[in-house]
C-alpha cells in the first residue's frame, strides 16, 4: 500500500465498508423490503418466505466455525477474498427465485452458507489484533459499517425494486458486495506482523488465550452464548418484520422503509457509544443498558398506533443491535484471548446466526396463525430480560487491556508506526 494508507485506522475504515454489505444488512435487514413484492409476485405467504430465511440462517450457522479456523490458519485476505466473490454471485442468484419450495430453499441455503464470510468475525479479529487499550472504540467505529448497511442497503433495495423490480434488486445487491467488500479487503485488510505502538497490541499477543476446547468447557462461553442468542432472536426478529408491521398499522411503505434507515442510524450511534464505553466500563453493565432500549422499543411496536411512536420503537431496537455485536466481539477477546479468536467467534456467531433466523420465523408464524405479531413480541420481551440477567452474572475479564506504561517508561516500539 502507498505510505498514506499504511496507518492501522485504514484497516478499521476498510472493515467498516466491508460490514456495510455484510450478512446482516444483505440477508436480514432487506428481508422486510423484499417480503411483500416477492410473496405477491410468487404467490406464496409470509410464513413460507420467512421459512426460507430460516433455512438461510441454519445454513449460515454451520459455516462460521470453519471460516474462523481458516482465518486463524491462513490469514484474513486468503480466507475471505474468494468467499466474498462467491457470496456476491449467490446474492445475484436470488433473482432466479421461483414459486417452488425446492428452488426457494436451495438458493437461500447457498447464499446462507456463503454469507458466513461476511459476518464481522474476520474484521473484528483483525482489529482486535491491532488494538488493545482502545479496542472498544476501534471495534465500535468499524462496526458502524453494519449500521450504515442497515440504513442504506434497504433503501438501495427499495429503490431498485421500485424502478426495476425485485429480481434486478438482488443483482444490484450482489454488485454492491463486490465494490464495498471485495475491493477494500483486497487493498487494506491484513494482520499485524510485529509489536505495535503504545496502544499495546502485538503479534505475540495473538498467541495469548485459550484453545477452543478450553473455551467450550468454561461457564462464560455458554453464558455469553445464551445471552446473545436471546438478544439477537428478539431484536433482529422484530426488525426483520418492522417494515411489514408498520405498513400493517397504516404507515406508508416509504415511511416504513425510512424507519429501517432510522434504525440503521441508531445502530451507528449504539456502536460508537458502546465502543467508547467498553474501554472504560465493564461490558456487563453496558449490555444491560443496551438491552433496555429494545425492551422499550418492542413495547412501543406492540402497543402504539401513532406513526411517531412506531418509528421511535424501531429506532430503540436499532440501538440494541448497535451494541450487541460490539459486545460479543469485545467479550470474546477479553474472556478467551486471541489464540483461537476466529474459531471461538465462529462458534458464537453460529449460535448468533440461528437466533437471527429464528426471530423472523417466529414473527412470520405468529402472523400467519393469529394475524398479529403481539404474541411473538411478548416472547421477545421475556428473552431480553433473560439476556440482561445472564450479562449481569459475568465475572471479571480473563484477558483485560494492558495497563498504560508509567510516564517516562515506554514499551518497545517498532521502527514504523504504520501497517505493512
Amino acid at each position: 500500500m502507498p505510505g498514506p494508507f499504511r496507518n492501522r485506522w485504514w484497516i478499521v475504515a476498510a472493515s467498516a465498508l466491508g460490514m456495510t454489505v455484510g450478512q446482516g444488512p444483505i440477508t436480514i435487514f432487506t428481508f422486510g423490503v423484499f417480503l411483500k413484492p416477492v410473496t405477491e409476485d410468487l404467490g406464496i405467504n409470509r410464513g413460507t418466505f420467512s421459512s426460507a430465511i430460516g433455512i438461510l440462517t441454519i445454513a449460515a450457522a454451520v459455516v462460521p466455525p470453519l471460516v474462523g479456523r481458516l482465518v486463524d490458519r491462513f490469514g484474513v485476505r486468503v480466507a475471505l477474498l474468494p468467499l466474498i466473490l462467491l457470496f456476491a454471485f449467490a446474492t445475484m442468484a436470488l433473482s432466479l427465485l421461483q414459486p417452488s419450495l425446492l428452488v426457494l430453499y436451495l438458493l437461500f441455503g447457498v447464499q446462507g452458507v456463503l454469507s458466513a464470510c461476511q459476518t464481522p468475525m474476520a474484521y473484528v479479529k483483525t482489529i482486535s489484533a491491532w488494538f488493545d487499550r482502545t479496542r472498544g472504540l476501534a471495534l465500535g467505529v468499524a462496526q458502524t459499517g453494519v449500521g450504515l448497511g442497515i440504513a442504506l442497503v434497504p433503501q438501495l433495495a427499495a429503490a431498485l425494486i421500485a424502478g426495476h423490480g425485485w429480481r434486478t434488486a438482488y443483482v444490484g445487491l450482489g454488485g454492491a458486495i463486490l465494490v464495498l467488500a471485495l475491493l477494500p479487503v483486497a487493498l487494506f485488510l491484513r494482520e499485524p506482523p510485529t509489536l505495535r505502538e503504545g496502544d499495546g497490541a502485538s503479534a505475540s499477543s495473538l498467541g495469548q488465550g485459550v484453545l477452543l476446547a478450553d473455551a467450550w468447557r468454561s461457564t462464560a462461553f455458554w453464558q455469553l452464548n445464551a445471552c446473545f442468542f436471546f438478544a439477537v432472536t428478539a431484536i433482529n426478529g422484530t426488525l426483520a418484520h418492522a417494515v411489514a408491521l408498520l405498513t400493517d398499522r397504516g404507515v406508508s411503505p416509504e415511511a416504513a422503509t425510512g424507519a429501517m434507515s432510522l434504525a440503521g442510524v441508531a445502530v451507528i450511534i449504539g456502536r460508537l457509544v458502546a465502543g467508547f464505553c467498553l474501554d472504560r466500563i465493564h461490558g456487563r453493565y453496558i449490555a444491560v443498558a443496551s438491552f433496555c432500549c429494545p425492551v422499550i422499543g418492542i413495547a412501543l411496536l406492540a402497543l402504539a398506533r401513532e406513526p411517531a411512536m412506531l418509528l421511535a420503537g424501531t429506532a430503540l431496537c436499532g440501538l440494541g443491535v448497535g451494541a450487541e455485536v460490539d459486545l460479543m466481539a469485545y467479550f470474546i477477546g477479553r474472556y478467551f484471548g486471541m489464540r483461537a479468536y476466529g474459531a471461538i467467534y465462529g462458534l458464537f456467531f453460529a449460535v448468533f446466526t440461528i437466533g437471527t433466523g429464528l426471530g423472523p420465523l417466529v414473527m412470520g408464524i405468529a402472523f400467519d396463525r393469529g394475524h398479529s405479531y403481539g404474541p411473538a413480541l411478548a416472547v421477545f420481551e421475556a428473552a431480553l430480560v433473560a439476556a440482561s440477567g445472564l450479562a449481569l452474572g459475568l465475572g471479571a475479564y480473563r484477558y483485560p487491556a494492558r495497563a498504560a506504561a508509567p510516564r517516562g517508561i515506554q514499551h518497545p516500539q517498532p521502527a514504523s508506526d504504520v501497517a505493512p
